[in-house]
């Protein structure tokens, strides 16, 4: 079953490796053009640390329709940086989007706490007139190594519908040189989830060198639609959570689950 009723459960050697939450708006010019001084004001006790990154645009087509149309290079787009002391929580502004991720995940409520504040002063101060797509994702990576699992085979760790060929008994494991799955789902009628599974050598950094151990990526980027009042995205968050958590429960095998030490 893709989706599991287990009670959720924390675990003490769980899988996840980092998290995003990212909460979209229309565009609000003033973020781009001016610094967010009073923004870092309100949140510079949890995130002390700033850094203002120039990105680029993608182009803009300039008279589709006409005789002449031109591909034009938009202005960059202002990415504010706002890291916590230790630098394991960033939080980052755009003129399109506010978000928040971390590398030290260690519950939902500490999460959601650590996001409750900076997105509270966003909208009082930034006044967004909605949210048109809220975000959440998980990037869980499974390492048997760390587990004590060395030797399982992923078709014992992971639910079939994510290894269905490491299913099969006539082809070993380590002769698939790319065994992924990925699935879009609609979830309900305004939540859909993007999910890619499957081993894979990771690397720390893109200078890094190569890990040799083969883990398995499980990472599911979950979202809701449409024209969100910004009074409801702390709720929209809670049901993707509750997505979440059905969908890994259902994904991992009672032997992983053991492995991962429930509490």
């Amino acid at each position: 079953m893709l989706f599991s009723k287990h009670p959720r459960t924390l675990y003490g050697n769980a899988p996840v490796h980092e998290v995003i939450c990212q909460l979209r708006f229309p565009t609000i010019l003033s973020i781009n053009n001016t610094e967010p001084a009073d923004f870092q004001e309100a949140i510079r006790d949890a995130f002390p640390r700033y850094v203002k990154r120039q990105e680029a645009a993608p182009p803009q087509l300039v008279g589709a329709g006409g005789p002449n149309p031109q591909l034009r290079q938009a202005p960059p787009v202002s990415n504010y940086n706002f890291l916590s002391a230790d630098n394991l929580w960033k939080l980052n502004l755009t003129q399109n989007f506010i978000a928040l991720s971390t590398l030290r995940y260690t519950g939902w409520e500490d999460f959601a706490h650590q996001l409750d504040k900076p997105l509270a002063e966003f909208i009082s101060i930034y006044k967004p007139a909605f949210f048109e797509r809220v975000g959440l994702r998980y990037v869980n990576v499974i390492s048997r190594k760390k587990l004590g699992l060395e030797g399982t085979p992923w078709a014992d760790l992971i639910a079939p519908a994510y290894t269905g060929p490491l299913q099969e008994p006539d082809v070993r494991e380590e002769n698939f040189l790319n065994c992924a799955a990925d699935l879009l789902l609609k979830l309900d009628s305004s939540c859909q989830a993007k999910i890619h599974a499957g081993p894979g050598r990771l690397k720390a950094a893109p200078n890094a060198p190569q890990d040799p151990e083969v883990k398995f990526v499980f990472d599911m980027d979950l979202s809701m639609g449409g024209q969100l009042s910004c009074t409801l995205s702390a709720g929209a968050l809670e049901t993707l959570h509750a997505h979440a958590t059905e969908i890994f429960e259902g994904a991992v095998t009672d032997t992983l689950r053991n492995a991962m030490d429930p509490q």
